[in-house]
Parts: structure tokens; C-alpha cells; sequence
């Protein structure tokens, strides 16, 4: 589709397409989609942000004392659906959320990404995000409702029949690709019916909007095969769990990679080196973003592959941030332990501010490791100031409260609403008693 640059362009597309209903969409704090339907007569008043939503009906918006707020879409994001019916079709818009006084509201997880990368922008730099989204195809009930049952057997790389799941991807892409997604690569993962599909980089916000279209689109196509997608981090106890890793670049004006300098041997440059720095520095502090669930902390546990310790090192899986081999403007840090449930315009803003600390205090990166952590000794470990992830949400958030950084990152309403509510998650957590305490405790006792 050719780049959308005015009002006029929309109507001719709802037009050409016999487009008939409009999707208004956005995300809420913890990254999860929502939208209001109107019909294609209301389309002169959502052009002109005039559709007003109950801001108290979402969690972490607004009061019911303040609730009036309105949908601004983001023209550029209109997109046609592909699952919808031709005839009558559904379009939508990915929409930033304002105050009834018309004023941005600095609770809307796009809003804030905006915010935090103009400020980016001032400094001549765009930050572009590659990311890496993992998850499971499992089977649904006779009630349609999800289960942890495998559909398929499969492993890293394997092809049909015994990979059932090659069907489903193809539509996948199929719908992405509709949708103006640049498809770069597709396959099983490493646990049975664990799935992976990546796309082109972009720009950080093109790349969140990116994010949650594509889990979108990921679950109603697997809903058409009578199967359910999940971006849960570990929903099967025993295998690997689901990962989004994060490939991180900044650009000048000019467009070209600041983090690669050829005069080096290995042409990493020393901005990146201090971004790396940043990313070390505050990464235990903005782990409740990138890793928000309690289910998050079961994922990033030794031996099932996912990053446990902080460290960098440009080849070595088992570290924290690994640096691949491609150079020129493929010379990125990608970043490991986010997982598939954060929400991406939240997570891309404090590994932002997590880099931009080390540039600005010029925070060299340590050493880096590149032997097989899991291997080595506590005692090595100690040696050389490897420390370890937060191990549950409820150490994530002591460290996020307090960070000045992350703070400033996601601006005060959502910093203190995402506090809030995430203890309130792990309260509830911790007050259950679980199927292992069951097994392991009812017959001894």
C-alpha cells in the first residue's frame, strides 16, 4: 500500500475497498489491544478526533470523575483487514489516546513511546527495533476454550508433517503480508508446538505498532484452525518458554549506524559500547517492563535457554545481550530477556532510556563474556561482577521502584498505576496455593 499522507487518501481507500466498518485501536498499560467499531458513515468524525471513549473502563486510564477522552488515529496505520470479508470490509487505525481538552494523555503506552523518542529525535538519532516474537500453537477444548495441549510434536528447525504447524504460519504470513508486514523468516521452535515468525526492523514506534498487529492477527488466524496462540512467557512446565528478543540500533539523520565503526576491529563503535553499558546498568530495574508477568520468571531459569545473568558478549547465547555477527547496518545489541507479554511501546521506551544513560554518562560496557555462563562457577561468577536477573516479579518491582530512570521513561501516571497493579498481581499469586504445594506437601503433613 503507498504511504498515506492525507485525509483524502483515506476515503479513497475505505472507498476502493468497500470498507464499511472502522476498527479504532489501542493499547492499554499492560499491552493488550483494544478498539471501538463504527461504521463507515462516522468516518468524517474520526478523522477529525471527534469519537470519545470511557477512559475509567480501562485499567489504569481514568477515573470516572475524569473519564471523556478521544481517539486521535494515526492515519499512516490504516490497514484493510485481510481476515475480515471482502465485501464490506473492516479497516482500522491504530489510535493515540487524548484528554478531553483535547492534550495528549501521558497515560497511552504510544503516547508515551512518542514522547521519549522525540526526545531521541532532538539529539539526531531514530532508534530502530528488530523483534524476535515466540509462541505456542496449542490445542482448544470442545467449548473452544484454550488448553496446554500440545499440537504438535516438533523441534527447532523440523519441517512436516512432523512441524503441523508449517499450514498455520503460511496463513500467518499470508495476513501479515496483506497488511504491508516485510516477512523475513519463519519456523518451529525448540519446544513441541512452540512457534517463531519474525519481520523487518523499523522504527521503534512503527516497530510496537508492529508488535501488537502482529499478535493479533497471530491468534485469530490460529482461531481459524481451531487452535489457540499464545504469547504467554512459560505455559508448559519442562520445556522452553517463549521469548521476544529485542535487536536495538540507532541511526543519524542520514540514516546511518551510529553503533558501527568500521576503524575498529570489531566495529563496534564506542556509542555502542556505552549503550550496552546503560542496557547492564539499569537492566534489573526495568525487568518488571520488559518481563511483566509472574509466569515471566519462570521462563528466565538456567537451562532452558533463555538469559539468566547479566552480561554482553558478541556470540555467546547464554548472555544477557549478545551482539550478532552481521556489521555495517546490520550492527545491532539485541537484547534477550523481554518475553512476548510486555507491552512493546512500554518496553521499547525504558531499554531506550536504559541506553541513552549510558551515552549521556559515558557507561563503558565490562568485559565480555564469552564462555557458556551456565557453566561457569558461583564462585567465577563473583569473580567478575556477574549477577543475576530478578528472580520474581516482586524483586523486578522493588527495583523498579527505585529507578529514577524508569520513571522517567514511562512518565509518572504509568509508572505509578503499573507499580500498583503489578503488586497487586504477585499479592494474589502468593496467596494461592498451587497443584506442587499439593503434591509435594498434603501427604507429608
Amino acid at each position: 500500500m503507498k504511504q498515506i499522507k492525507s485525509k483524502e487518501d483515506i476515503v479513497k481507500l475505505c472507498n476502493a475497498n468497500d470498507v464499511q466498518f472502522l476498527r479504532l485501536q489501542f493499547c492499554d498499560m499492560h499491552g493488550l489491544v483494544k478498539n471501538m467499531s463504527v461504521p463507515i458513515g462516522q468516518l468524517d468524525k474520526v478523522l477529525d478526533n471527534k469519537v470519545m471513549l470511557d477512559g475509567s473502563s480501562i485499567r489504569g486510564f481514568r477515573t470516572i470523575e475524569t473519564s471523556d477522552m478521544y481517539f486521535y488515529p494515526d492515519i499512516s496505520t490504516f490497514k484493510v483487514l485481510p481476515w475480515r470479508p471482502r465485501e464490506g470490509a473492516v479497516a482500522r487505525f491504530i489510535c493515540d489516546i487524548h484528554n478531553a481538552d483535547g492534550t495528549p494523555f501521558d497515560g497511552c503506552p504510544r503516547v508515551n513511546l512518542k514522547r521519549v523518542l522525540k526526545r531521541l529525535a532532538d539529539r539526531g538519532y531514530t532508534l530502530n527495533v528488530g523483534p524476535e516474537c515466540e509462541f505456542f500453537l496449542f490445542e482448544t477444548c470442545e467449548k473452544g476454550f484454550p488448553t496446554t495441549n500440545y499440537s504438535d510434536r516438533g523441534g527447532y528447525y523440523d519441517v512436516e508433517p512432523t512441524d503441523v504447524g508449517s499450514d498455520i504460519r503460511r496463513s500467518i504470513i499470508n495476513t501479515l503480508e496483506g497488511m504491508d508486514f516485510e516477512i523475513e523468516a519463519s519456523h518451529h521452535e525448540v519446544a513441541p508446538s512452540q512457534h517463531e515468525i519474525d519481520f523487518k526492523y523499523a522504527d521503534a514506534l512503527t516497530t510496537a505498532d508492529n508488535v501488537i498487529t502482529f499478535k493479533w492477527a497471530t491468534k485469530t488466524i490460529a482461531s481459524e484452525y481451531g487452535l489457540y496462540a499464545t504469547f504467554m512467557p512459560k505455559p508448559v512446565f519442562g520445556v522452553n518458554g517463549s521469548g521476544m528478543h529485542m535487536n536495538m540500533s540507532l541511526s543519524d539523520h542520514d540514516g546511518n549506524n551510529v553503533f558501527y565503526d568500521s576503524s575498529k576491529p570489531d566495529g563496534i563503535s564506542q556509542i555502542m559500547r556505552y549503550y550496552i553499558g546503560g542496557l547492564l546498568k539499569n537492566v534489573k530495574a526495568f525487568t518488571a517492563v520488559t518481563n511483566p508477568l509472574v509466569n515471566s520468571y519462570k521462563r528466565i531459569v538456567p537451562g532452558y535457554e533463555a538469559p539468566v545473568y547479566i552480561a554482553w558478549s558478541q556470540s555467546n547465547r547464554s548472555a544477557l545481550i549478545r551482539i550478532p555477527a552481521s556489521r555495517g547496518m546490520g550492527t545491532r545489541v539485541e537484547l534477550r530477556c523481554p518475553d512476548p507479554s510486555c507491552n512493546p511501546y512500554l518496553a521499547f521506551a525504558v531499554a531506550l532510556e536504559a541506553g541513552l544513560d549510558g551515552i549521556d554518562n559515558k557507561i563503558d560496557a565490562p568485559e565480555a563474556v564469552d564462555e557458556n555462563i551456565y557453566e561457569l562457577e558461583m564462585s567465577t561468577m563473583k569473580e567478575r561482577n556477574i549477577n543475576a536477573l530478578p528472580g520474581s516479579l516482586d524483586e523486578a518491582l522493588h527495583y523498579m521502584e527505585e529507578s529514577a530512570l524508569v520513571k522517567k521513561a514511562l512518565g509518572d501516571h504509568t509508572y505509578y498505576h503499573y507499580i500498583e497493579t503489578k503488586h497487586k498481581e504477585f499479592q494474589q499469586y502468593r496467596s494461592r496455593v498451587s497443584q506442587w504445594e499439593i503434591d509435594n506437601y498434603l501427604h507429608a503433613f
